[in-house]
């Protein structure tokens, strides 16, 4: 045991804090209690150690901490009694202090050295609250409890970590005070104190301050003494981590880090490592190229060694077969031959390597991963600590499963289904009564139609500006280009192979060339590669076979007609990109502006994609019944069409530096007033109009895109104009005010064209606003630019 004095606060002022005396004498009373009532031997034993401490009368009174030590015998008498009698001082963290902890006076030699070695301040919650106001706090928590019978959130315990710096690994230390042994005084009478005010102060965190106004201490005098108990909780504390990370609902990356750092802590082991592997599928197949989910040194070891992805499937859906522990405590050439997995482990350099399976309510939900570059048994004693972990890591990969199947699912409901959340509302109402029906009547039923009544279609179209004559287009530069390279290849085959066919196979090219130099579409392309696979292709693998020197040049024909590099694709793959761009961009803004329009009413918003984009906008009440419709609602969305379609075009325009093949857009707009009904086609897993009045709506809009101005051959969708139809009069005086509002804002030229337009099959008296669309200027893009980036960072600020 250890009699010297350890100073544990040397810079702040806890003796100051209260009036405070270092005495035996509550032990002495807590004596003289016990040997009333206990019948043992332990009376013995007790009175035995009152006697002494009476004979001792320094102990009865105040004392200071350095006169202690010459009472060296019976402070070990005083060990044996407040601790287990067969507790081992040299591993037992124990010691006794002042009655408010400031000085150690007394302690197991395991104590001792650890206050030597651990450093205090690594305490776990970094809360930098002083140690003087903690002191405060403690005291504070014994007078209300021994007075006032309050027990607060306080508790008179502390965690300390401590990183073991040769292994790296951090253990966790929970001090614990034992107050018993401490009388409390107080002069005069005891203020009385509004409890519920305090309990308010407490959850404002402001109880300091009212402690201090009301309760001072100056008037209480602490007389006795503490015992400090250390306890390593560093398992509990690395569980409760792992629980932390689940209640956090943090299952990714971040959250996976923490775990694996759990383990190695529950191990203490420094030289092991943790793969985690949770199960995910798709179809039912298993899926590993997933960072958000997993972290397991098999899967990169195999993406680093460049496994097969089949080689690992099969692996793993073998293991699932029969999933148990497997221990691989040093990979040598032997097992290496057995299972090529372990080869890869070994060039990831992995030495020693276990899978443990993790089950979730029965079900097998992944595998942990126990590894390291060194030679590692994990025997039992390392599994019985990592035991207690494994139900929490089968929640939390059972966590991750359900996260990765949500995030699929939403994918999939916002890219490839028409459900939107302005709609789903009434789909899930539908699915509640469905699923009530069959459970009342036990028969299957038709699910209800999902419908919406009275709602008011816009409809808008931005279509890329002759897209099929520039795919015609492209097509012949590209069957010109394939037809000079069968003619280049025919002619270098001569110089290796005499035969008339290569004359009469370059006649037929020339006349293709000829033939395509008119006119050139799909029709044309089919006889082309009906010439090619029934005369060219045949002739080049027989020349290819039977003179394998002029392999080379028929090789280089058949590399030049691939469609992914080959030239003769490049006009149309040139084509491909410059309308993808198009309708990516054109795509991304509106997903990104409807969204913000949904904020203003909540409307169906779909998006088609066709050489171009199309959209439909239903907005009205029976979409949003709790929030009352008014038609301004309406007025404001034909606001934002017509707007968003002067920023299509402004964007399309911009586009065109970045397209390998320039490409101009049209704007389209079909002015509709009346409301119209839409339910949901379950066959088609898309909103359509309803009823034959509507159907006519439907029927317009899929024509009007080609519509010739009346008396004309002009087609009224032209690059750099915003093209409105409409029937009736009122319509376009609405649509007017608009333009003439943009035209004031800078967004439309003043060049507004009313047209007459020709009949279309079935429909006849069409009329159209037409007018240009304001580009700006390099100087106004930059003023804009800067503004928004100015915007920005006020919003950041």
């Amino acid at each position: 045991m250890n009699t010297n004095v350890i100073k544990i606060h040397k810079n702040e002022c806890i003796g100051c804090q209260v009036k405070s005396n270092l005495s035996f004498r509550p032990l002495v009373n807590y004596l003289k209690n016990r040997l009333k009532t206990e019948k043992t031997v332990k009376s013995e034993f007790y009175r035995f150690l009152l006697e002494k401490i009476e004979k001792e009368n320094d102990l009865l009174g105040n004392i200071t901490t350095q006169e202690l030590a010459k009472h060296k015998e019976t402070l070990e008498l005083i060990f044996t009694i407040l601790t287990p009698l067969m507790a081992n001082e040299n591993e037992m963290f124990w010691a006794l202090s002042t009655p408010v902890p400031d000085e150690i006076f007394f302690s197991t030699n395991a104590f001792y050295q650890f206050f030597k070695d651990h450093d205090p301040k690594s305490k776990v919650s970094q809360d930098n609250e002083p140690s003087e106001k903690k002191q405060i706090k403690f005291i504070y928590n014994l007078i209300l409890d021994r007075f006032y019978n309050f027990t607060s959130v306080l508790k008179n315990e502390i965690i300390y970590a401590h990183v073991n710096p040769e292994n790296n690994l951090t253990s966790y230390y929970n001090i614990q005070n034992d107050t018993q042994f401490i009388d409390i005084q107080h002069k005069g009478d005891l203020p009385e104190l509004n409890f519920e005010e305090l309990a308010k102060h407490f959850q404002e965190g402001t109880e300091m301050e009212y402690l201090f106004k009301e309760l001072s201490l100056k008037n209480f005098t602490f007389e006795g003494f503490s015992v400090i108990s250390i306890t390593d909780v560093t398992l509990q504390h690395a569980i409760d981590g792992i629980r932390n990370a689940l209640v956090d609902h943090n299952y990714q990356t971040e959250a996976y880090n923490h775990v694996i750092q759990a383990l190695k802590t529950l191990s203490r082991n420094g030289n092991i490592e943790f793969g985690l592997m949770p199960f995910l599928t798709v179809n039912n197949k298993l899926v590993f190229d997933n960072q958000d989910f997993s972290q397991s040194m098999l899967i990169n070891s195999a993406k680093a060694s460049n496994l097969e992805e089949e080689v690992f499937y099969s692996l793993v859906d073998k293991y699932k077969e029969d999933p148990r522990p497997i221990f691989v405590s040093s990979i040598n050439e032997d097992q290496m031959a057995k299972d090529p997995f372990l080869r890869v482990l070994k060039a990831a350099g992995v030495c020693s390597y276990s899978v443990l399976p993790i089950y979730y309510n029965t079900q097998l939900a992944g595998v942990l991963e126990v590894y390291s570059n060194q030679e590692i048994i994990v025997d039992d004693k390392i599994l019985s600590r990592l035991r207690p972990a494994m139900p929490l890591i089968g929640q939390l990969f059972q966590y991750s499963i359900e996260e990765f199947n949500a995030k699929m699912d939403a994918v999939l409901m916002d890219k490839f289904t028409a459900l939107q959340p302005s709609v789903q509302w009434k789909f899930n109402e539908a699915v509640w009564h469905f699923i009530q029906q069959n459970k009342e009547n036990k028969k299957h039923k038709q699910i209800d139609t999902i419908t919406f009544k009275n709602m008011y279609p816009l409809f808008g179209a931005i279509d890329i500006r002759n897209s099929t004559v520039e795919r015609n287009q492209a097509l012949k530069e590209d069957m010109h280009v394939h037809l000079l390279n069968i003619i280049k290849t025919l002619k270098g085959l001569r110089k290796f192979v005499y035969l008339e066919l290569i004359d009469k196979l370059i006649f037929n090219c020339n006349d293709w060339i000829v033939r395509i130099s008119n006119v050139a579409s799909s029709n044309e392309e089919m006889l082309l590669n009906e010439f090619l696979a029934a005369e060219v292709y045949p002739f080049f693998s027989v020349i290819k076979v039977n003179h394998p020197e002029a392999a080379e040049i028929v090789d280089d024909y058949f590399a030049e007609i691939l469609p992914e590099t080959g030239l003769a694709y490049e006009n149309r793959r040139k084509l491909e990109v410059s309308m993808q761009l198009i309708n990516m961009e054109v795509s991304q803004y509106l997903e990104t502006a409807q969204q913000n329009l949904q904020t203003s009413y909540p409307c169906y918003f779909a998006k088609f994609r066709t050489d171009g984009v199309e959209y439909d906008i239903y907005i009205g009440q029976d979409i949003a019944p709790n929030k009352p419709f008014d038609l301004l609602y309406l007025k404001n969305i034909r606001l934002w069409q017509l707007t968003s379609m002067v920023e299509i075009a402004r964007l399309s325009k911009s586009l065109i530096g970045e397209m390998p093949r320039p490409l101009e857009t049209t704007q389209l707009v079909f002015i509709h007033s009346n409301s119209i009904d839409i339910s949901f086609r379950n066959d088609e897993r898309r909103f359509d109009v309803e009823g034959a009045y509507n159907i006519r709506y439907e029927v317009v809009k899929k024509r009007i895109d080609k519509v010739l101005i009346k008396g004309t051959t002009e087609r009224l969708t032209q690059p750099n104009k915003i093209a409105m139809v409409y029937f009736n009069a009122d319509e376009a005086k609405e649509y007017i005010e608009y333009i003439k509002y943009l035209q004031d804002q800078g967004y439309l030229n003043d060049d507004l064209e009313q047209l007459d337009l020709e009949e279309l099959q079935g429909v006849s008296g069409l009329k159209a606003l037409r007018v240009g669309v304001k580009y700006l200027s390099k100087t106004k893009k930059k003023e804009l630019a800067q503004a928004k980036a100015q915007d920005l960072s006020m919003n950041l600020n």
